[in-house]
């Protein structure tokens, strides 16, 4: 198995609606792992360009009731990808993403609604 942290900020909450039981949101994911095949000599990390996270295994990770996302790919997509000497790896990339979220609106306008932003990886 392979042990990876993650951190997740939000940049902002877009939009919510009430009609559509969602809310918008763009958050920035980082997830950093250690792969032992790509440990090399050095002190120093290498950053690679985005385009390359197809030839590396990333983990699985999606967004639990998510009713559409995209990454973000203005000039270039918005990945970061950094190999420490260790093998260590650094992947963070930038999402916006829109959630359901079941709101109950009986005791409007003194209502109070929690939304949950949930990821999980598939097993395979």
């Amino acid at each position: 198995p392979v042990s990876i942290g993650m951190s997740m900020d939000i940049a902002s909450i877009d939009t919510i609606s009430e009609i559509n039981m969602d809310y918008t949101a763009t958050v920035f994911l980082r997830q950093r792992w250690t792969d032992e095949r790509l440990c090399f000599d050095g002190n120093k990390s290498l950053s690679l360009d985005g385009r390359l996270v197809e030839m590396l295994w990333v983990p699985d990770t999606f967004i639990v009731d998510s009713k559409r996302s995209f990454l973000h790919d203005v000039t270039v997509e918005n990945r970061l990808i950094r190999i420490y000497p260790n093998g260590t790896v650094l992947y963070a990339i930038r999402i916006t993403t829109t959630v359901s979220c079941s709101m109950d609106l009986t005791k409007y306008p003194m209502d109070k609604q929690t939304c949950t932003l949930q990821l999980e990886s598939c097993k395979t």
